[in-house]
């Protein structure tokens, strides 16, 4: 019998970096029953014991801070000087939820009655099935790992083909902390493994993070069942740079929120709306602070700019460029001052675009690139216009002095997660959730632990 591998190729050269069997229909068979009956004795486990292990797992990981960054270069691209912020991100993340736990999972008192005890209890689902992307494969992963198995969970992760080594990373140092065997599982998996363990009875949950399309085919193949999702999907995220905005910083904030991990962020900024008064000012910042930018070799310490996931991903960021160019966009960034960004390579200069519209693909797409579009606008209303005027609604953000302002226009704003002054970035103490085509579900926050657990009410007739 021949045996499906699956190839992990890197972008920085185009080697195989690692090679993993994809599991047969018996080998997940068998993952799942044991997440199964793992489950059932862990959703049993005090509390205290749970964050014990997890805190563990905590420190293991952050020991291992050097190699999983390198490895993380390696297997997806982010340069080597940035890849360390998401072990630090991860662990972020992961010991909030911890830390929230006790407080988060704790029986809800329904008020005093006479001759009766009442509450709401927190539940654990049994077996969550978490589908992770690559674009940020530690972060992704631990918004449904960590509090899933916090909540008395068992997680089988189901990691993207270019990062499986972050999956195996999961596992060994959670191993390494004492889970119990079977609480916690790695599985590699064809798509059409993937379906069929979503319709597999024995998976309650399913914490996917990906396109818009996967999105739909997890939905469909759940549809079958009465199981939740959640669904992390696409992005074509906006900015406002307001007349009394702050200039120096929202054209740092932004350069960076478009140009980070190579674009490669569902809530990376793609739109941007600059007030009428500052639009020459911000544009010409703009332009100036990415010519900056060293478009290399991530291994490389120099590097600020990687390359995109894969050759065909950069094919496509680029159609998607030239179709808004050919549609009157106007390009800001002469990609000849980026040496290094060759077609048929996944190397890929930043590009800022000036003179787009609504009818462009820059503005209506997900580009998952180092691509944003600079728009002139006149004021407040034009601004909230044009950024609900989209499919999409992850995260949106706008830069002002004026902070009344800027709470009055985000309860406006059709969106996730509304900043002021900032943008890219995931609190861990505030929900994580999208709305439109970005998905549905939340994870972090007390409310991702909802997400994670069933109500289940108490009705004690204490006297008869």
């Amino acid at each position: 019998m021949t045996m499906d591998i699956q190839k992990t190729i890197t972008p920085d050269d185009g080697s195989v970096y690692c090679e993993r069997p994809l599991a047969t229909a018996a080998e997940l068979d068998a993952v799942l029953a044991r997440a199964d009956a793992a489950q059932a004795g862990w959703r049993k486990t005090d509390l205290a014991a749970r964050a014990a292990i997890c805190r563990r797992f905590c420190d293991l990981f952050e020991s291992k801070r050097d190699a999983i960054a390198l490895e993380l270069t390696w297997q997806m691209g982010r340069p080597v000087r940035y890849s360390p912020s998401e072990v630090r991100g991860t662990l972020e993340r992961a010991r909030y939820m911890i830390d929230i736990a006790a407080e988060a999972l704790a029986d809800v008192d329904a008020g005093p009655k006479q001759d009766f005890r009442r509450f709401v209890r927190r539940e654990p689902l049994g077996v969550v099935f978490t589908v992770a992307a690559w674009n940020y494969p530690y972060l992704i992963a631990v918004n449904s790992v960590v509090p899933a198995i916090m909540a008395g969970n068992a997680v089988v992760l189901k990691h993207s083909a270019q990062t499986p080594l972050c999956a195996e990373r999961f596992a060994e140092c959670l191993t390494a902390a004492g889970l119990p065997e079977g609480v916690f599982q790695v599985v590699h998996l064809s798509h059409a493994a993937t379906e069929a363990a979503i319709r597999d009875p024995r998976v309650d949950f399913v914490a996917f993070t990906g396109s818009v399309a996967g999105g739909h085919a997890v939905q469909r193949a759940a549809s079958e069942r009465f199981i939740g999702t959640g669904l992390e999907l696409g992005g074509c995220d906006a900015a406002y740079v307001r007349h009394d905005a702050n200039l120096a910083h929202a054209i740092e904030n932004l350069v960076d929120g478009a140009f980070f991990n190579s674009g490669q962020s569902c809530c990376g900024i793609q739109r941007i709306y600059v007030h009428e008064r500052l639009y020459d000012d911000f544009v010409a910042g703009a332009v100036e602070l990415t010519s900056r930018y060293v478009l290399g070799d991530p291994t490389s310490p120099e590097t600020t700019l990687g390359p995109v996931v894969r050759a065909s991903a950069a094919e496509q960021i680029r159609r998607q460029v030239a179709a808004s160019i050919a549609a009157g966009a106007v390009p800001a960034i002469d990609e000849t001052a980026f040496p290094r960004s060759v077609a048929g390579t996944p190397y890929l200069a930043p590009q800022l675009l000036l003179g787009v519209n609504h009818q462009m693909t820059v503005m209506r797409e997900e580009i998952f690139g180092p691509v944003a579009g600079i728009m002139k606008v006149s004021g407040d209303e034009q601004a909230i216009a044009l950024i609900n005027d989209s499919d999409f609604g992850l995260t949106s953000a706008v830069w002002t002095e004026d902070a009344e302002a800027g709470h009055s226009i985000g309860e406006r704003i059709e969106t996730g997660t509304w900043f002021m002054n900032r943008c890219d970035y995931l609190d861990p103490a505030l929900a994580w959730v999208g709305v439109k085509d970005s998905g549905r579900g939340c994870t972090l926050s007390r409310v991702g632990y909802e997400h994670l657990t069933r109500p289940k009410s108490f009705h004690l007739r204490l006297k008869t």
